[in-house]
């Protein structure tokens, strides 16, 4: 075989694996996007984004409906709620500015919503009334649960609150 013929099998065969690379890139990033997109049939959503108007409905139904109950219509938590119950644990604090949600990254608060207070914050003991809501609000509800707190928090409040999500990384 001459030279020229080696190089043109070389470059045939670079051609090739060029290829092979460019369809395993594209299937790669196709993927990717699948799985970002793609959960039993609903978008995964990671992350509450106060600003966004389709997850902050959706939070504001998911509030109302799971923890307006407890933690009030207006986010004003229940009287004394740092102050131990006799039963255990504590009333459900507020969520507004008065509150201590905001002192925690998002991702904190999403573990403590969906765990409970014991698995989320990895403590055997933890007396707390609030429940888990694994089996009961999807994790896109309960992102946007958040969003919709979030919302709520004057503008102060929610920068302070994005510098420790941003510690938190």
């Amino acid at each position: 075989m001459t030279g020229d013929g080696v190089k043109r099998r070389l470059a045939a065969s670079l051609r090739k694996l060029i290829g092979i690379i460019v369809i395993g890139i594209v299937a790669a990033i196709a993927l990717g996007v699948g799985v970002a997109f793609w959960r039993d049939g609903t978008e995964i959503v990671v992350g509450a984004d106060s600003l966004n108007a389709e997850q902050l409905a959706l939070g504001a139904m998911v509030y109302t409906e799971n923890c307006a109950s407890c933690h009030g219509a207006d986010l004003e938590g229940q009287p004394n709620w740092q102050i131990p119950l006799p039963t255990g644990g504590f009333p459900a604090p507020p969520h507004d500015e008065t509150g201590h949600t905001w002192h925690h990254p998002d991702e904190m608060l999403f573990r403590y919503t969906k765990l409970g207070a014991s698995e989320a914050l990895d403590l055997d003991i933890f007396e707390t009334n609030m429940p888990a809501f694994r089996d009961t609000l999807s994790d896109k509800e309960i992102w946007a649960s958040l969003a919709f707190i979030k919302s709520r928090w004057p503008e102060t409040i929610r920068e302070r609150q994005e510098q420790i999500n941003q510690r938190n990384k």
